[in-house]
């Protein structure tokens, strides 16, 4: 922003300095140099004193640019308004423009998100359109490593401040995560414009700014095979998006499988794509207008699974209009092992009832019969015009009763008994004048046509209540799936409401078999579907429709997919706790064959050589001796410790006493077993952390091994630093070496058993430490995570749960 300020401000522009905060950063207040300071308004609040932007002197001051530094801050009481961002409104209704600064944590939109990221919430937030109304946004951008050296040379926080941002807020993870949300929410920002821009000039065409590819489903068995070619061509192009999308009729029509769609849509979303559903009359339109407004590259659709003779009578399929009418997006026709097998023609259906299939022709033979005995008592009041008009609303009622069939049937009968009773010469089947002949030609077109249009709205009316019905179910059990009621006794339960049964249950195939055997074609009540190799959902109360099987399909299908996660994450539990004891079997059996001898043979050697009689030994040798023989036992009691203490973790007989422990209580115990040496360990901070709740004695024994562990690999001049601070409702133990540190990829090969990383002696230790020390810590509920220390070394973050956050009372558990 200064520097912006100074760059106008050399072209000549009128540029003050509104509000900077500095925060004692020299290379900052360097930057103010020269430039002209609007001074400050003085505030009091609550005993102190503060100072604020004096928006009334920069109001009179009226620059034309003014530089305001933290957008989001919440003023002191006594001004104008609440916060800054209200005073910027202030300015720039005044003709003044206004570069300002916010970091992306203080957006009102990214609140939550931020402090799920970093466990600290922010108070101040600024709203979204208020950035978004600014003319010109420009992201300051640098990688996580960069900004932690800066600070790490002082170039931002004192001296002081830096080993605590540094462990805290300013973690890579932390800024990394920061930096991602940035640039998504600026690249939205462009896009926004773009859109915009595009908009306003009427540019309706495509710009491949980048690949986006459309993949068309019908819910047909060739999606699978679009939705992978599409993801192939995507996958061609760096950032390029995969996005499916299903075309619903508007009238309700439901001709797509929702199993299958609900398939797909997992299949895509697998693959990192999209799925969208849109509603559309006509399928290539409402295609191309969602690939048009999503700035699609590339389209994917299947040939088409008619046959010739249904090529021949429909005329074009949706393939070859959409190619027409695609303009600048490239289309993809993609075969697929299902082209050209379909129905030869649509299969013929009726959308009437059976009463309505038998009234329909008796009323369209005898309605007219009545009709004629009715006219032929009013042969002198009506003329024929009128009588023909009667017939033919007398065939209306029954095409609206029995369709197209029953109305041929209707004005047949009907033009066969107008000829004969009405149309002179009367009583013949003949016809004196052209004028009637024309007539009846278009009352049995009449009729014939009105019939179809009934038949047609018919068909159309139930088939979309039936969808309509379909979806709302549907939609039911997708709400409780988002709901979070995954678990399989609650999707049966879901089951058995939607569809109104007595029960609904998972039973085995064999079992079903056997009662469906037993009670043969007389069983009704009774609905299954396969949801895996051997088991089936069973419904029990009364006969489905086909419609309804449809859905219930559907149902299965979420069915499955519970109880194989079910059965997926039992498997898991039981075969982890065999591997690890499998692993650690094997290790200990290592261990005890190679890793002893040395404290072993050292102490056997030395106590050998002192009771041997052939060789004095002077006070200063035989003192060697003892302390090399007392060394040797110490160390073999401390891996023998190490040893059991992981055996009783791994077989879950590790007792654990978790009550409120204060850090600064159990460090001095810890650091009192350490072996003597000249690496000095300097605390930070731990006599002001809240009490954590962990077992007193297995803390002392992981900060032991840490701070060991450390003290090993620090070389000599340099210390250990170990720190305490609270991040939310945990606290957190730092300790800090300046040694070698570790690749990125050894970050999780240190907490193996017996792992010593070959950078330091490797004769000294079975490689347990760490590897102790964080089971110990997953068993007190916290986590131990390794850092990299900035300038160099390793970092072992210790997180436990605050005792406020957790029951205050001592609580004996055992590790199951």
């Amino acid at each position: 922003m200064l520097d912006e300020g100074r760059r106008r401000a050399a072209r000549g522009t009128d540029v003050v300095v509104a509000f900077v905060e500095c925060h004692g950063r020299p290379h900052t207040e360097e930057m103010l140099e020269g430039m002209e300071v609007v001074p400050r308004t003085v505030r009091e609040y609550r005993g102190t004193t503060l100072t604020e932007m004096d928006l009334e002197a920069v109001l009179e001051r009226a620059p034309q640019i003014a530089l305001v530094d933290e957008l989001p801050h919440t003023n002191v009481a006594g001004g104008r308004h609440a916060k800054r961002w209200e005073d910027i409104d202030d300015l720039l209704a005044a003709g003044i423009d206004v570069i300002t600064t916010v970091n992306v944590q203080h957006l009102e939109s990214l609140n939550d998100v931020v402090q799920k990221i970093t466990g600290v919430p922010q108070r101040e937030t600024v709203p979204d359109e208020v950035v978004r109304r600014a003319h010109q946004i420009e992201l300051v951008d640098m990688p996580a490593d960069a900004l932690r050296r800066r600070m790490a040379h002082g170039n931002v926080y004192a001296p002081e401040k830096v080993d605590a941002a540094l462990s805290n807020y300013f973690r890579v993870g932390n800024l990394t995560a920061l930096r991602e949300l940035a640039l998504l929410w600026v690249a939205g920002r462009v896009d926004e414009a773009l859109q915009k821009y595009r908009s306003e000039h009427g540019i309706g065409g495509v710009w491949e700014t980048r690949e986006r590819v459309v993949v068309a489903l019908t819910g047909g068995p060739e999606g699978a095979t679009l939705i992978r070619r599409a993801a192939r061509i995507a996958d061609r192009s760096a950032g390029g998006d995969l996005l499916a999308v299903h075309i619903a009729r508007s009238d309700g029509l439901a001709e797509a499988s929702p199993a299958s769609l609900a398939k797909q849509r997992a299949l895509v979303e697998s693959l990192g794509g999209t799925f969208h559903s849109v509603v559309g009359d006509h399928v290539p339109a409402a295609l191309l207008d969602f690939a048009r407004a999503e700035s699609a590259t590339q389209l994917v659709i299947g040939t088409s699974r008619r046959g010739r003779l249904s090529h021949f009578v429909t005329g074009r399929g949706v393939g070859e209009t959409t190619v027409e009418l695609s303009g600048d997006i490239d289309v993809h026709m993609v075969t697929h092992e299902r082209a050209g097998r379909g129905r030869l023609l649509p299969a013929p259906t009726s959308s009437l009832s059976r009463v309505r299939r038998v009234a329909g022709p008796v009323a369209g033979f005898v309605l007219p019969i009545l009709l004629t005995v009715l006219l032929s008592h009013t042969r002198d009041t009506l003329n024929l015009t009128t009588d023909t008009l009667l017939f033919l609303m007398a065939v209306i009622g029954v095409a609206c009763i029995g369709g197209v069939v029953s109305a041929l049937l209707a004005s047949i009968t009907a033009s066969l008994l107008l000829n004969w009773f009405f149309i002179p010469p009367i009583h013949r089947f003949t016809i004196g004048e052209t004028n009637n002949v024309l007539a009846l030609v278009v009352f049995a077109m009449a009729a014939v046509t009105v019939a179809t249009i009934v038949d047609q709205s018919i068909r159309l009316s139930r088939r979309a209540a039936s969808a309509t019905a379909e979806a709302e179910t549907l939609s039911s059990m997708a709400g409780s799936i988002l709901r979070g009621d995954q678990g399989v006794a609650v999707l049966l339960q879901r089951t058995r409401e939607a569809f109104g049964m007595e029960s609904a249950e998972l039973a085995h195939r064999t079992d079903v078999d056997a009662e469906l055997a037993a009670a043969g074609s007389t069983r009704t009540d009774l609905v299954t579907a396969p949801v895996g190799p051997e088991d089936v959902l069973v419904l029990r109360g009364r006969r489905l429709a086909a419609s309804e099987r449809r859905v219930f399909v559907a149902f299965a299908g979420h069915v499955a997919a519970a109880l194989e996660r079910a059965r997926l994450a039992e498997a898991a539990a039981e075969v982890e706790p065999v591997k690890a004891a499998d692993r650690m079997r094997t290790a200990l059996l290592a261990a005890v064959s190679h890793d002893l001898r040395t404290p072993i043979a050292s102490g056997w050697a030395a106590i050998s050589s002192l009771r041997s009689r052939d060789v004095r030994f002077s006070d200063e040798d035989r003192d060697e001796l003892l302390a090399t023989a007392e060394e040797s036992l110490v160390r073999l009691n401390r891996l023998v410790d190490n040893l059991l203490d992981m055996s009783r973790l791994q077989a879950g007989a590790l007792t654990l006493n978790l009550q409120p422990t204060a850090i600064a209580e159990v460090l001095p115990l810890a650091l009192d077993t350490l072996p003597s040496t000249r690496t000095p360990v300097v605390t930070q901070g731990v006599a002001e952390t809240a009490d954590i709740l962990a077992d007193p004695p297995l803390l002392e024994r992981v900060i032991a091994n840490l701070v060991a562990n450390a003290v090993r690999h620090t070389p000599p001049g340099k210390k250990v630093l170990v720190s305490g601070s609270a991040l939310g409702d945990r606290v957190e133990l730092r300790v800090i070496d300046q040694g070698p540190g570790l690749q990125p990829d050894d970050h999780d090969r240190i907490f193996e058993p017996f792992q010593r990383m070959g950078d330091t002696d490797n004769t000294t230790g079975l490689g347990l430490g760490l590897a102790l020390s964080r089971g110990l810590t997953e068993a007190m509920g916290g986590t131990l995570t390794p850092e990299d220390t900035p300038g160099g070394g390793l970092t072992m973050v210790v997180s436990l749960p605050a005792a406020a956050a957790s029951p205050p009372a001592p609580q004996e558990q055992a590790l199951a």
